[in-house]
C-alpha cells in the first residue's frame, strides 16, 4: 500500500513527519530516521484500524498568505 509522507524540519532539529491518510505523526535525526518512524506508526495504527483508500490520492499543495512584519 502507497501512503503519503509529509515532513518538515523541526525547531529543534531533525524532521515530523505526517501521514494525511491515518493522521500518525511522528518524528526523527534525518529524513531517513524519521520515514522508518512513520512506517512503522502507520503499520501499528493500521493493525487497529484498516483503511479503505479511495482511487484517488490526496493533493498536497501550497498557498500564500499576506506577511505582517
Amino acid at each position: 500500500m502507497e501512503l503519503t509522507a509529509i515532513l518538515t524540519p523541526a525547531v529543534e532539529g531533525g524532521y515530523v513527519a505526517y501521514n494525511p491518510e491515518t493522521g500518525t505523526t511522528t518524528q526523527g535525526k534525518n529524513i531517513e530516521e524519521a520515514l522508518t518512524n512513520l512506517r512503522e506508526a502507520t503499520e501499528l495504527y493500521l493493525e487497529e484500524f484498516p483503511l479503505i483508500l479511495a482511487e484517488k490520492r490526496p493533493l498536497l499543495t501550497t498557498f500564500q498568505v499576506a506577511s505582517h512584519a
